[in-house]
């Protein structure tokens, strides 16, 4: 029987910071390395839009990053949107921790399927509290808090 390998956080930062995945998008969930969605225009807007919304009332109480990774403990996704605990130089040298995060936000056009079940599912068992999933074709917003 033939098993695939499976990737740690580790060894996915080292192939990052090697340069082996600079002209790939994506992510590592679950020690698998998943090639993340093209962004369309409108989910570049509303992730855009939300962004600067947050940064304007968070200020001074969470840092809002954009598409930036999270460290989990078998997985660094990207999510759209985190907002995480101030200051931002508590991210010099690694990435923010479930700890660290206050919600993530997940903007769904061709992946709400996947953002409504792995993803959440991946979130709650890195015990990350609230989690949002943007629905660009519906335009409504499924909230999840206390995963």
């Amino acid at each position: 029987m033939q098993t695939l390998a499976k990737w740690s956080v580790a060894d996915y930062q080292r192939m990052r910071d090697s340069g082996i995945l600079d002209r790939r998008r994506c992510e590592l969930i679950h020690g698998d390395i998943w090639d993340m969605a093209p962004e369309g225009e409108f989910h570049r807007f509303i992730n855009h839009r939300g962004v600067s919304y947050l940064r304007e009332i968070m200020k001074d109480k969470a840092d809002v990053f954009e598409a930036h990774p999270v460290t989990l403990t078998d997985s660094e996704p990207q999510p759209d949107i985190a907002v995480v605990h101030l200051p931002d130089t508590r991210y010099l040298k690694h990435h923010p921790y479930p700890e660290d995060i206050y919600w993530l936000v997940e903007i769904a056009d061709t992946t709400l399927t996947y953002d409504l079940d792995p993803k959440r599912k991946l979130y709650a068992s890195a015990g990350i509290a609230e989690y949002w999933v943007i629905d660009v074709q519906k335009r409504q917003m499924t909230v999840f808090r206390d995963l």
